[in-house]
């Protein structure tokens, strides 16, 4: 399985409603940064991207900042890169950045 690719404000509130009916992730990633990097790799090594019961949404923070701001702003969750916000039913589930990332937790609340 692949990542789902967040390249527009519109999706977010998308996101937020499908989180309805089944788990939705944010990964914010920042593709010159080393630390981000690892996590990124760490978290597509788990197998995550093929669990059925969660949907993983990619963020080039990069090319997208503003979406970023915009997840920031509706999740109430202070932006960081790397970062992973896990929502279900409209509400943050999860929410960790840099090494503090953990499939297995998320994958342990869906």
């Amino acid at each position: 399985m692949t990542w789902n690719i967040l390249s527009d404000t519109n999706q977010i509130q998308q996101i937020v409603e499908a989180s309805k009916h089944k788990p939705q992730l944010f990964f914010k990633h920042s593709t010159r940064c080393s630390i981000s990097t690892m996590a990124l790799s760490r978290f597509e090594k788990s197998g995550i991207l093929s669990n059925e019961h969660i949907v993983c949404w990619y963020l080039d923070l990069l090319t997208h900042r503003q979406i970023s701001a915009e997840i920031e702003k509706l999740t109430q969750v202070t932006h960081q890169s790397p970062q992973a916000i896990l929502i279900n039913s409209g509400q943050v589930m999860y929410s960790a950045s840099h090494g503090m990332i953990d499939s297995t937790d998320i994958q342990n609340l869906v």
